[in-house]
């Protein structure tokens, strides 16, 4: 019994210090709760879920830790796709999303046991990709404590042809706010310098890479970005 219980103990550390467990059971909790809650009919709708900081979302000055904000944005996105209706029209499409470009800036740190509301939006698209807005908004005093622009790259399908199928009409785009346009501009400067620095002068290779999804999807997104030149 005692060696029973032992290996189990072993297993168990075994498996939560070699993989993320918490990250995918918080991922199941989400997908359930977005589950039974009612559909978002309007897929540009602003989406918010309320959050707090924990002990375990604390880094050694105190308050929340820099990388925590990314990891709710992506929790945040689950939820806001799952309600909306466009992960079910992904698979619908046998397509896929995955992270092209993220910026953040943070205005304000959040504090331990500190409640907030992380709102989530799509502010525009282009022919490849969604670019999603997230805002942490403090519930103390509705400061915007932090926000972030994201790129939600689309493989094996494109913006426009996931929201005719899931809206049943064409959704005229919105006008690029001006911030997102010098964003967009910094991403195709960033990729024109890399390749330039890596040697590449044709990119037709790196486009078709682009559209088969075999990219690395791990911190470097250049072959992503490269319609954006």
């Amino acid at each position: 019994m005692l060696g029973m219980l032992l290996c189990s103990l072993g297993a168990l550390l075994l498996l939560f210090s070699s993989v993320d467990v918490w990250y995918f059971l918080r991922g199941v909790v989400v997908a359930v709760q977005a589950w039974f809650l009612p559909p978002v009919w309007d897929v540009l709708a602003e989406q918010s879920v309320p959050g707090r900081v924990l002990p375990h979302d604390l880094d050694y000055m105190g308050h929340m830790n820099n990388a925590r904000y990314l990891r709710e944005c992506d929790f945040a996105r689950f939820h806001y796709y799952m309600r909306n209706g466009i992960f079910r029209t992904l698979h619908s499409l046998r397509a896929t999303m995955v992270v092209g470009a993220s910026t953040i800036r943070y205005r304000r740190s959040l504090a331990f046991w500190e409640a907030f509301d992380l709102r989530t939006r799509i502010v525009a698209w282009d022919d490849k990709s969604f670019f999603v807005e997230q805002q942490f908004v403090s519930q103390r005093d509705g400061f915007i404590s932090a926000v972030m622009l994201c790129r939600q790259n689309v493989l094996r399908s494109n913006p426009e042809s996931i929201l005719q199928l899931l809206c049943k009409r064409k959704v005229e785009c919105p006008d690029y706010p001006e911030e997102l346009q010098h964003w967009i501009s910094f991403i195709s400067a960033s990729s024109q310098a890399l390749r330039a620095q890596s040697g590449l002068k044709d990119t037709t290779a790196e486009s078709s890479q682009e559209n088969t999804g075999e990219q690395e999807n791990v911190g470097e997104q250049e072959h992503l970005e490269d319609k954006d030149k």
